[in-house]
């Protein structure tokens, strides 16, 4: 049985008190524990493809293949988090990716790797990524109810920039220490003591609507409608797109110009790679303890532009003391698009 986040004493927690409810701790760590491997993984195979295949062109494959599952798949990941038991469907996703993780370690180990077995990884974690976002945060209300529902999303949003920031730097140490083999088998035990986690939780699924679901075409279509006549969505989706198309694809390039460019290891490769989520918790840490904030808007297109700004700086940095906070500043631009 878990806690209600109402009990008496959860006071005592302060910002913390979503974790007075036993659940949601446990469905913390279990999603920090999947956050982190993740982008692991994106630093682990980055630095294996460019080792073997000394192509830029073939490292910049692997965001195309995490991202196109997202694009592909993103829009159903609602309607399932609607129609299906979420705590299983997050369960059976652990599985896939447990089990992904696994066999890619197996192919390392025995020296059988080729450079299509990490887009299939990537690919995976993607369609994954998509399908249980929402079934994730859904699963908040399920927990605590509408009333701690603003405080559990904002550790969430910690534990997820807190992953962005730990992986990558820990992947780069891996390669250094243990190699890329060594770092799939963290990855795997990661996933799988997340998974151990969602298999204990007992979540009790809130009431849904009594009325006939209706198809998912007529759904997305009446979401498509709707966007299209809100100026303000409408705003929020083209800088989205412009984003994901301009910005967040640099990750996969960091390993090259780690290498290349900048002349750095793996470590360092890695703690670059760590720097816009370092950034982007600073950032999120300092909108959260703003009391009110009046003109989201203004934050939205400020930080985007000054991630956009900081991104063309970096990319014509030869230097990795100047690299490394132009990045930063990525992620704290990042944080208020977020």
């Amino acid at each position: 049985m878990t806690r209600p986040l109402g009990v008496p004493g959860q006071q005592a927690w302060g910002p913390f008190r979503a974790f007075a409810n036993s659940g949601y701790l446990r469905l913390w760590i279990a999603n920090f524990l999947s956050y982190t491997p993740r982008w692991m993984q994106m630093t682990l195979l980055a630095w294996l493809i460019l080792e073997l295949s000394d192509s830029p062109w073939l490292v910049a494959l692997i965001g195309f293949f995490s991202s196109m599952p997202m694009l592909l798949l993103g829009l159903f990941g609602g309607v399932l988090a609607d129609r299906l038991n979420r705590l299983r469907l997050l369960v059976v996703l652990q599985v896939v990716n447990t089990a992904v993780s696994l066999l890619m370690t197996g192919v390392l180990v025995t020296g059988t790797v080729e450079v299509w077995h990490g887009y299939v990884v990537v690919a995976v974690a993607g369609a994954s990524w998509a399908l249980g976002t929402p079934s994730r945060r859904a699963l908040l209300i399920d927990l605590l109810g509408t009333s701690g529902i603003t405080n559990a999303v904002a550790l969430d949003s910690v534990g997820m920039n807190g992953s962005r920031m730990l992986g990558p730097a820990l992947g780069g140490a891996l390669i250094a220490l243990i190699g890329v083999t060594g770092g799939f088998a963290v990855t795997t035990v990661s996933y799988a003591l997340g998974l151990a986690l969602l298999m204990t939780l007992r979540v009790k699924q809130a009431e849904r609507s009594s009325q006939l679901p209706q198809s998912v075409v007529r759904n997305l279509a009446e979401g498509f409608r709707y966007a299209g006549q809100n100026r303000v969505i409408k705003a929020d989706i083209y800088i989205t797109v412009i984003m994901n198309f301009l910005l967040f694809p640099y990750m996969q390039m960091v390993p090259v110009l780690a290498r290349d460019v900048l002349h750095v290891g793996p470590t360092l490769m890695g703690l670059l790679q760590s720097a816009e989520g370092v950034g982007a918790l600073a950032g999120s840490i300092t909108i959260a303890s703003i009391a009110t904030i009046s003109y989201h808007g203004r934050y939205f297109v400020i930080g985007s532009t000054i991630a956009l700004l900081a991104l063309v700086g970096f990319s014509m940095s030869e230097w990795y003391i100047v690299s490394f906070p132009l990045l930063l500043l990525v992620g704290m631009g990042t944080a208020c698009f977020g």
